[in-house]
């Protein structure tokens, strides 16, 4: 039987050939969540660089729920705004759509991004 971490690690490759396929030239909003904290950053996969990042760690924050999630999608949102990216591919990374990520995702829809 597989272990956990490999399993999690084919999920996450097929997600993102997934959103590859889709993704028509956009950036990729791109989810990492571990047990102490959540990070999201949004990804130029074309030129290979990070355009916007945020995380509950930042300011020596914290946040293992769905508040710090919230938190960080409406910051990220923030940040990409005025960055200028308004459209973005959802890269859940292998995790599970509930809980902190969809409350990132919807964080992160209202304060302006699209996906």
């Amino acid at each position: 039987m597989k272990n956990v971490r490999s399993l999690l690690e084919r999920r996450k490759r097929r997600v993102r050939f997934a959103i590859r396929q889709k993704a028509a030239g956009r950036p990729r909003l791109s989810v990492h969540r571990s047990n102490a904290h959540i990070y999201v950053q949004i990804i130029d996969d074309v030129a290979g660089t990070t355009l916007v990042s945020a995380s509950s760690a930042e300011n020596g924050g914290k946040g293992s729920n769905a508040e710090a999630a919230a938190r960080v999608g409406k910051a990220i949102a923030e940040r990409a705004v005025a960055a200028g990216l308004k459209t973005v591919v959802f890269d859940r990374g292998g995790y599970l759509f509930h809980g902190r990520v969809k409350a990132l995702a919807d964080a992160a829809r209202e304060g302006g991004l699209d996906f």
